[in-house]
């Protein structure tokens, strides 16, 4: 695995880029570029559960490991959701169980630096590169609005 990290600076408050982020709308907005019709569905309690899902409803299985809201969330995947069945002990899973995605909200000369720090397998290092970059120019373009 490696860690990948991007960062982008909105102008914008932390209370609008973490509305952007994590609201249902906008939320498949900017991960449009990870899977189209993509969803987040969480209760935002620490070792409680979120589902990041594709517009199959098929997708990862994390909990949230730290969260201070408007300034950091990290999730920490657990396994997979295909068709409703969870998949949490799969060899293809252990190979990626216990990856961070942390995402930061700091505030810089009036405006909000976002970064984002997320462990990957080469085998989806285009996937992040894509849909970090290009979706952090879309939240960009929501929080400025």
């Amino acid at each position: 695995m490696e860690k990948l990290s991007y960062e982008i600076l909105i102008a914008a408050t932390p209370q609008k880029v973490w509305q952007v982020l994590w609201e249902p709308e906008s939320y498949s907005q900017w991960t449009y570029y990870f899977s189209p019709g993509s969803i987040i569905r969480s209760d935002w309690k620490v070792n409680g559960k979120t589902l990041f899902l594709d517009a199959d409803n098929n997708g990862m299985v994390a909990t949230i490991e730290q969260l201070e809201e408007l300034k950091v969330v990290i999730f920490k995947h657990l396994g997979m959701l295909r068709k409703g069945v969870e998949d949490l002990h799969s060899e293809e899973v252990k190979k990626w169980k216990g990856a961070l995605e942390k995402y930061v909200l700091e505030q810089v000369d009036g405006k909000t630096r976002l970064s984002v720090e997320v462990d990957t397998s080469q085998e989806y290092r285009e996937m992040m590169e894509n849909g970090f970059k290009k979706g952090f120019e879309i939240v960009k373009q929501l929080a400025e609005a």
